[in-house]
């Protein structure tokens, strides 16, 4: 049989392949984070992740997104972008509830174990609103995260929409769209660090280098890829 006859199985299964190929690229980023999420969740122990992580990923989604109003990528690429995003709030959900919980659970031990109950006093909570440097990213809510990337969105999308026009900034902004993903190790090496331990990090994290591709990626070396 020719290469004309096949010409009818050959081009859904090259729109399949290309198919899976953008599935991939828009899922592939937030598959290592399953697992973290399910031991979380089934330890109810958050200790071992770093939430700055999802900082990270979170700073450098968002410009993506900006960056793509100014230079145009595949749509495979900017979904990938709101899935991490959506991901990392889910993360930030999951570890905030756990954290408050055991620290709720403490000051319970505590109070029962204290032969005076003065000395088992409440922690002030910690808040967004508070603007206190030193807990930033530690807060006792989950919509004080929220906020928080609303209102970088906010200010960011404002920028990006008075200096739109310039090509200086659009391309900076992909720059720094790559620098902050490329540094997405650091924080939980950081923590391992301090602490001493990995216990609680899956040993499956993505790698800084599959997450970036989105904004190294050129206008059309996505379908050239594909062929």
């Amino acid at each position: 049989m020719d290469a004309e006859g096949l010409g009818w199985l050959l081009v859904p299964l090259q729109q399949l392949v290309s198919w899976g190929a953008a599935g991939a690229m828009v899922f592939g980023g937030v598959v290592p984070y399953i697992p973290q999420y399910r031991d979380i969740r089934r330890t109810q122990n958050a200790e071992g992740f770093s939430t700055y992580v999802c900082l990270v990923l979170l700073v450098a989604n968002i410009l993506r997104i900006l960056f793509w109003f100014g230079r145009r990528f595949e749509a495979p690429l900017l979904w990938q972008s709101v899935v991490m995003i959506l991901t990392m709030l889910l993360m930030l959900k999951l570890c905030t509830e756990v954290r408050v919980a055991n620290e709720l659970n403490l000051k319970r031990r505590v109070f029962a174990a204290a032969d005076n109950k003065d000395e088992a006093r409440a922690p002030p909570r910690r808040s967004y609103l508070d603007l206190d440097p030193q807990h930033f990213w530690h807060w006792d809510s989950f919509g004080d995260y929220v906020q928080c990337v609303l209102a970088f969105t906010g200010v960011a999308g404002c920028v990006t929409y008075l200096s739109i026009d310039s090509a200086l900034f659009v391309e900076s902004l992909g720059f720094l769209a790559v620098l902050t993903e490329a540094m997405l190790g650091m924080p939980q090496l950081c923590r391992n660090h301090r602490h001493q331990s990995t216990e609680g990090m899956r040993t499956q994290q993505p790698d800084p280098v599959f997450l970036c591709r989105g904004t190294l990626l050129p206008p059309g070396d996505w379908d050239a890829w594909q062929e």
